[in-house]
C-alpha cells in the first residue's frame, strides 16, 4: 500500500512539473568571456617557411599542423579536384615509406596523420602524445616534403573520387551550390565545384607531381604546433625537419569578380516533394572591419537556431525542417546565403517569408534583449572553437589567411558585444540586397515561382 500511494506521488510530481516549470524562467546565460591566447612564439626560417607555437593546456598532447596556401583555387579550368586527387597521393608514401608505414608510426604516437584539402589550403596535420611531438614533427615533414606518389595508387585514388563526384551531384544541396557558384563567379576559380569524369581520368602522376612542383613549397606555408611541448626542443624539430625544404612560390590567391546583379536558375527535379532554395549575394570579405558585426547580423536573421528565418519557416510555418544562414569567407571575397529544402507547394511562401525577414531587419532594428542573446551565441560559438588544440590552429590560420591584426582573437568577443541594434538592421540593408542577390532552385518545376 505504501509503494503504491509512492508510486502515485510520483505520478503526481512528474504531470505537475511542467507546468511549474513552465512558470519559472531559466537563468540567464552569463557572457562569453574574452578569449586570451597563450604567449605564442613565432619564426621565420631561411627558406620562408613560418612557424607558431602555442603552449595549451596540461593534457600530454600535441597537435603539428603543416599548412600550405594552396588548394582548389590553384587549380586550372580543366584541372578541378587535382588539388584533391595531390592531397590524396601524399598520405599513400614518403620518405622510403608507404600507407602502412606511415600509419604504424604515428599510431606508434598516439596518434594518427591526416591530409585535408580546400578551396585554399591543403593540411599535413598530427595529433600526438606530448614525448613524440619531435617525432611527429618529422613524420608532417615527410609526408608534406618528400612525397613518393606511388603511380600504383592512383587508379584507385581515381576511382574514390569519382563515387564521391556521383554521390556529391546526386544531392540537390550539391547542385543548387555548384549552380550558385557558378553563376556567381563566372569563369573564375571560385565558381568552379565539380569536374567532369572524364578530367579526373586525364589526371595522370605527371600531372600530380606537376601541380605539386608548381604550388608547394616552404614560402606557402606555416608550421603549427599546439599543446604541452618544450619549446627549445620543438623549434629545433621544426628547423631540423623543414629547413632544407624548397622555397617555392610565395601566397597568391587569384582575384575575385563577383556578380552583384539579380539573376536567377532553376535545376529540374520531376516529382520531387521538396525544394532545394539557396538565396545568396557576396559580402564583405574577413578583412573587412564589418565582417565580425555581419556575423552578428547573419545569426539573428538565419545563422543559428533562435534566429528570425529559422523561427518563422521552421517553428511558425513548418516549410524546412532545418534552414540555415550561413556567411562563408574566401580570400578577397565572401558570400552569405540563406539555404532550405522546403515542401515543394510551399516553395513561393517559403521565398517569400525568407525576404519579409530580411526586410523587416532592414528597416527595423532588433531589440536589446533579443541582440543580447545573439551575441552571447555567437562568442560562446567562438570561445568553444577556441577549447581545443585542432580549434586554435584553425583560429591562427583564418587570422593569418585573411591578413588580420593581432589582437583579431583577443578582442572578439568585446567586438561582438559592441555591436549595436541600429549597427544590426544598417549592416543587413547595406550589404544583403535584395536586387543583388542570386537565387537557385532544385525541384520540381510545377511548384517553383516564376522569377
Amino acid at each position: 500500500m505504501r509503494n503504491q500511494i509512492l508510486l502515485t506521488l510520483l505520478f503526481l510530481v512528474i504531470a505537475l512539473f511542467p507546468a511549474f516549470a513552465g512558470k519559472q524562467a531559466p537563468p540567464e546565460g552569463g557572457r562569453p568571456k574574452d578569449f586570451n591566447l597563450p604567449a605564442k612564439t613565432v619564426k621565420i626560417l631561411e627558406n620562408g617557411l613560418g612557424v607558431v607555437l602555442v603552449p595549451y593546456g596540461e593534457t600530454p598532447k600535441v597537435t603539428v599542423s603543416a599548412i600550405v596556401k594552396t588548394g582548389n583555387l590553384h587549380e586550372g579550368a580543366q584541372e578541378i579536384w587535382l588539388a584533391d586527387l595531390t592531397a590524396q597521393m601524399l598520405r599513400e608514401g614518403a620518405a622510403g615509406m608507404d600507407f602502412q608505414t606511415i600509419a604504424r608510426k604515428a599510431a606508434a604516437m598516439g596518434g594518427e596523420v591526416s591530409v585535408a584539402v580546400s578551396s585554399t589550403e591543403t593540411t599535413v596535420s598530427a595529433s600526438v602524445l606530448s614525448e613524440f611531438a619531435p617525432e611527429a614533427i618529422q613524420l608532417v615533414s615527410q609526408v608534406l616534403t618528400n612525397p613518393a606518389f606511388p603511380e600504383s595508387e592512383i587508379n584507385r585514388l581515381k576511382n574514390d573520387l569519382k563515387r564521391e563526384l556521383n554521390v556529391q551531384k546526386s544531392v540537390p544541396q550539391s547542385q543548387a551550390t555548384e549552380k550558385f557558384r557558378a553563376m556567381l563567379y563566372p569563369d573564375q576559380p571560385y565558381g568552379r565545384t565539380f569536374p567532369k569524369e572524364a578530367m579526373i581520368d586525364s589526371y595522370d602522376i605527371a600531372k600530380v607531381k606537376a601541380f605539386y612542383d608548381s604550388n608547394f613549397g616552404a614560402g606557402r606555408t606555416k608550421v603549427y604546433v599546439v599543446g604541452k611541448f618544450s619549446p627549445e626542443t620543438t623549434m629545433k624539430a621544426v628547423e631540423q625537419s623543414f629547413n632544407s625544404w624548397k622555397k617555392g612560390p610565395g601566397a597568391d590567391y587569384p582575384e575575385a569578380k563577383p556578380s552583384m546583379k539579380k539573376q536567377s536558375a532553376v535545376i529540374e527535379r520531376a516529382g520531387a516533394p521538396q525544394t532545394t532554395i539557396l538565396l545568396g549575394l557576396p559580402v564583405v570579405d574577413p578583412a573587412n572591419p564589418d565582417y565580425i558585426s555581419l556575423r552578428v547580423a547573419n545569426a539573428l536573421l538565419g545563422g543559428s537556431f533562435s534566429s528570425r528565418i529559422t523561427r518563422n519557416i521552421r517553428e511558425d510555418k513548418g516549410y524546412t525542417y532545418s534552414p540555415s544562414g550561413v556567411l562563408q569567407p574566401g580570400v578577397g571575397t565572401a558570400v552569405w546565403y540563406e539555404l532550405a529544402d522546403v515542401t515543394s507547394e510551399h516553395t513561393a511562401d517559403a521565398l517569400k517569408e525568407i525576404h519579409k525577414e530580411i526586410s523587416r531587419l532592414q528597416n527595423e532594428a532588433p531589440s536589446v534583449e533579443e541582440l543580447k542573446g545573439i551575441q552571447n551565441y555567437v562568442a560562446g560559438v567562438f570561445v568553444l572553437q577556441n577549447s581545443s588544440q585542432g580549434g586554435i590552429i584553425s583560429q591562427l590560420h583564418f587570422q593569418d589567411l585573411y591578413g588580420l591584426p593581432d589582437d583579431y582573437l583577443s578582442t572578439y568577443v568585446k567586438k561582438v558585444h559592441e555591436v549595436t541594434p541600429e549597427k544590426t538592421r544598417q549592416l543587413v540593408k547595406d550589404h544583403i540586397k535584395a536586387d543583388e542577390m542570386t537565387l537557385v532552385m532544385v525541384g520540381d518545376k510545377q511548384h517553383l515561382p516564376v522569377q
